[in-house]
């Protein structure tokens, strides 16, 4: 039942998370077929070397025979370091270009993924009934298929093309030994990229299918996604929770600046702004605090309880609270009216004083 609730496709923190425990997918089959026809593309082209190093020994240990008057252990031993050194010069070469293949072709699928959780230990791997669930995996029966369709593919080349060959053997004995071997190696190589060339088709349709059964497993139900959600960006109910404290402390911050205020111009009660204007310091007059309906009202009571002045002027109440921000300067279209508005504030000011 949870397998057929999976109807959403993983997202990219699932496959993040899954990639840092080593889950990706590849096809053995493409680094495998890669890596055939690189061995024999790299074996034709450097068959004359070969052939020649072969050759080189062979010809080098037989002039030697022909002096010695007993095989000792030491000449053994020679020979065996000589041959050996002989293999190492002709097959290195291929060891390694296949050896930097493999890793080239493995990487390319999966990004060159590192991950030390693979060397980690896990009773899955040595649990027999685990075991006996991936033998009886749809994994598995794709694989004993793609081993049989492998399997019917060489016995089917190998047939036709030695049964094309039965045709041309009675030829073949009044050919020179040399034409011979130059033909069946020819025909062998034929073989050969026929078998690598179905191989390819083998490989792409099964990294396609390895890239679909990735993707499957790591499918999620809809309430998994919710619950990365919460993980990630956090609960919405608690995340509101802490958005409407932060809007209330903010606004309590607010409120306790109106007391330092010079004016209060409200419109008359949906808007309410607080200005404060230090002629030493401020560069022009700075919103203390502003609100609308309810948070107007609160800053009108606030500041008639700290007998700061309050001037009724609906479009400048308006275009301030619009246009400026707490703690900012007024802009330059407002400078006219504000100034204006400050020049009654002191002259009231006096008054008061006196």
């Amino acid at each position: 039942m949870a397998e057929s609730n999976k109807t959403e496709k993983a997202t990219p923190k699932k496959i993040k998370d899954e990639r840092k425990k080593g889950n990706a997918y590849q096809s053995k089959d493409v680094v495998s077929v890669v890596i055939v026809v690189g061995g024999f593309t790299l074996i034709s082209k450097l068959c004359g070397f070969i052939v020649s190093n072969i050759e080189a020994l062979y010809l080098g240990q037989m002039n030697k025979m022909g002096i010695l008057n007993e095989l000792s252990i030491v000449t053994c031993l020679q020979i065996m370091r000589e041959a050996m050194f002989v293999f190492f010069i002709s097959a290195m070469p291929i060891i390694v270009l296949l050896s930097f293949i493999g890793v080239i072709m493995s990487g390319a699928q999966t990004g060159f993924l590192v991950s030390g959780d693979l060397l980690k230990f896990k009773y899955s791997r040595i649990s027999m009934i685990e075991g006996f669930k991936r033998i009886l995996s749809m994994r598995s029966l794709v694989e004993l298929v793609k081993s049989i369709i492998k399997v019917s593919v060489i016995i089917w080349i190998i047939y036709t093309s030695i049964k094309d060959l039965m045709l041309v053997t009675p030829d073949m004995l009044n050919t020179s030994i040399d034409n011979n071997i130059a033909f069946m190696l020819e025909r062998l190589m034929s073989i050969v990229y026929k078998i690598c060339i179905i191989f390819v088709g083998i490989a792409v349709l099964d990294f396609a299918y390895q890239k679909y059964d990735y993707e499957k497993k790591l499918m999620m139900t809809k309430q998994e996604i919710k619950d990365e959600y919460k993980q990630t960006e956090g609960d919405p109910f608690i995340k509101g929770k802490i958005k409407e404290k932060q809007r209330k402390m903010s606004m309590n911050r607010m409120i306790q600046q109106v007391p330092f205020a010079d004016v209060i111009v409200r419109n008359p009660t949906h808007y309410a702004v607080a200005l404060k204007y230090d002629l030493n310091k401020d560069a022009a007059p700075i919103v203390l605090a502003k609100g609308q309906d309810q948070l107007a009202k609160r800053i009108i009571e606030v500041a008639m309880k700290s007998n700061v002045l309050i001037t009724e002027n609906r479009p400048l109440a308006r275009s301030l609270y619009e246009m400026v921000e707490l703690n900012d300067y007024i802009p330059a279209e407002l400078y006219k009216t504000v100034a204006e508005l400050m020049a009654w504030v002191y002259s009231n000011k006096d008054k008061v004083e006196k």
